[in-house]
């Protein structure tokens, strides 16, 4: 870099393209994991203005030091952020420098400077589960009979038995279901635009052809319609993931009065945890036999 002012706007413009282009198109990540990289980034100018006086404007590569670094993370700590948070933080300046790397090779000595500041040890936390007792309370809860009722239904049934992540779940349309197969799948987009597979017990498609009967016409224009949606001006708009973890945590909250092995914070990532995973399959045809009016469906 010839100068500090040519050094601060090469940063400006790669870490532009890093969040507008690099993360979310090239990479694929989600908006809300771009807006964790982007608060990482504003973090520590902030810092580097707090403790340096430095102004944005003027924050250059000469100011992404391993002590600059460590400070920052010494910073985070003083706040009451734990170490996860703030390994959380560096990885994200990493990977802002290494794709400042990648682009102009006289950066390489910057990256590899902070590359070498080590994550902190965070304490390992315990896998909270579920047991199948509390699952077939909790999906019990939903009244099928009314509309609402039945499509909260479904969709604990399918955080269930798939195991799909929150966001997965609210993003699935009519076409992801290939109930047709001969062994029916449901297609999960998940992070970084990657599609799998997942199958689908036999009870779990009974009551998925019901929620379809109830919800979807079979017309091939409806296809490409939200799964599970809500009515907005006459049009359907999927449902968000807070709205999701809001239906998980109300019926968790119901089940708990009757069942003592609901655990007291209760998400959808949760059910990614069932407890015992060895024998998911049969319990899961077991517990979906008794989730209301099975045979009603047909």
């Amino acid at each position: 870099m010839n100068s500090s002012n040519e050094s601060s706007q090469v940063l400006w413009k790669y870490i532009r393209q890093y969040l507008t282009v690099y993360l979310p198109r090239l990479r694929g990540r989600s908006p809300r994991t771009v807006e964790s990289y982007r608060q990482s980034i504003a973090m520590y100018c902030q810092c580097l203005k707090e403790t340096g006086g430095i102004r944005l404007a003027n924050i250059s590569f000469d100011h992404f030091t391993r002590g600059s670094v460590m400070n920052f993370l010494q910073s985070l700590r003083s706040r009451g952020c734990s170490a996860s948070t703030c390994n959380l933080r560096l990885s994200s300046l990493k990977s802002l420098l290494k794709y400042c790397a990648d682009e102009d090779i006289g950066l390489a000595s910057v990256y590899e400077e902070v590359r070498r500041v080590p994550l902190m040890k965070a304490p390992k936390i315990p896998v909270r589960c579920m047991s199948q007792t509390a699952v077939k309370a909790l999906l019990a809860q939903p009244d099928a009979k009314t509309a609402k009722g039945m499509r909260n239904r479904m969709i604990l049934i399918l955080l269930y038995d798939t195991g799909a992540r929150v966001q997965e779940l609210v993003d699935l349309r009519v076409s992801d279901l290939q109930l047709e197969a001969k062994d029916p799948f449901i297609t999960v987009t998940g992070k970084g635009g990657r599609t799998r597979s997942v199958p689908l017990m036999d009870k779990t498609v009974a009551h998925l052809r019901g929620y379809l009967k109830r919800f979807h016409s079979q017309s091939e224009g409806k296809a490409r319609e939200p799964l599970f949606y809500s009515m907005l001006c006459g049009t359907p708009h999927k449902l968000s993931t807070d709205a999701i973890a809001v239906i998980v945590k109300t019926y968790a909250t119901m089940a708990r009065k009757t069942c003592s092995e609901i655990p007291e914070r209760v998400y959808p990532h949760l059910f990614r945890h069932y407890l015992p995973f060895p024998t998911m399959s049969s319990d899961v045809a077991q517990v979906l036999c008794s989730v209301g009016n099975f045979h009603a469906l047909h």
